[in-house]
């Protein structure tokens, strides 16, 4: 109850309501709410906000956290950020790059960060590290919540081996799974019983590593199919976004008349960068 927590979400989103007003309010906790944009008028919207209210708990997007790294160091390290005790993540994967970027130059090296995996669907985060107390790997969500069983199968149904890629399901029910699509149960059954009956299908790729880590791939519909090589457009993403000069990457698919589709990336370079500086990235790294 002396924690003050902020979450950067819409408050029409499930993780603005649930994570700003349900969640914080529940616990009693002082929760702060803000309309705006994090860039405007300044990009250290954000960092003067934590340093005005002490915030102790920040809870953003992993794509805020690139726009905000594309901008530089120089705006967080005008501030005070000494107040803030954890870090979190929401709403998509988060590569590695922007991961170490919020837990060194945001936290300072000392704030753990929270990377949770949930749907509106869920109702709350299945899959996350526990603050302080779970080791994290960047670009990880980690481990599921107790209780909570998730799995990543192969499309015939079978477990998929260590490090495979495959389709993130959940084998056991849990009180904040949705009850249902209004007026339109039949909906409800197809959209995430029915591609492997008896277990909730996320809609999510994933895969798990060695030591029982799930990693989120993105959505498993966003997969490029090149010369049969399914490929996740997060990967691709993660890799483009590894070199320092850019900061957003969108990677779509595309027709080819050889290899069925080909890959299109729509990237966003960091401030002063110019175009001009880029060809050599997109072969160098994503070939390797």
């Amino acid at each position: 109850d002396e924690d003050t927590y902020w979450c950067t979400a819409d408050i029409g989103w499930v993780t603005g309501h649930t994570y700003i007003v349900y969640g914080p309010l529940a616990f009693g906790a002082t929760s702060l709410m803000f309309e705006g944009v994090p860039s405007y008028p300044h990009p250290d919207r954000f960092w003067q906000i934590v340093e005005k209210h002490k915030v102790n708990i920040f809870y953003t997007a992993p794509t805020v956290i690139r726009a905000i790294m594309r901008e530089g160091d120089e705006w967080p390290n005008k501030h005070d950020l000494s107040s803030l005790r954890i870090l979190g993540t929401v709403g998509e994967p988060i590569n590695p790059e922007a991961w170490m970027w919020y837990y060194n130059v945001i936290g300072k090296g000392r704030c753990p960060i929270v990377d949770t995996w949930w749907q509106t669907e869920t109702g709350a985060a299945l899959i996350t590290p526990l603050p302080g107390a779970s080791p994290t790997k960047p670009g990880s969500a980690s481990l599921p919540f107790p209780g909570i069983e998730p799995a990543v199968l192969r499309e015939d149904g079978s477990v998929a081996d260590v490090n495979e890629g495959g389709y993130l399901v959940i084998k056991r029910p849990w009180p904040g799974l949705m009850r249902g699509v209004f007026g339109d149960p039949k909906r409800f059954k197809e959209t995430y019983f029915v591609r492997f009956p008896g277990v909730y299908t996320t809609g999510d790729g994933a895969r798990v590593d060695e030591d029982g880590y799930y990693w989120l791939m993105g959505r498993i519909d966003d997969v490029i199919n090149v010369s049969g090589h399914r490929i996740g457009t997060a990967e691709v993403e993660s890799a483009l976004v590894s070199h320092k000069l850019v900061a957003e990457a969108a990677v779509v698919g595309m027709p080819h008349e050889i290899k069925g589709q080909g890959i299109y990336a729509f990237i966003t370079l960091n401030v002063g960068v110019t175009k001009h500086e880029l060809p050599v990235i997109p072969r160098r790294r994503c070939n390797s």
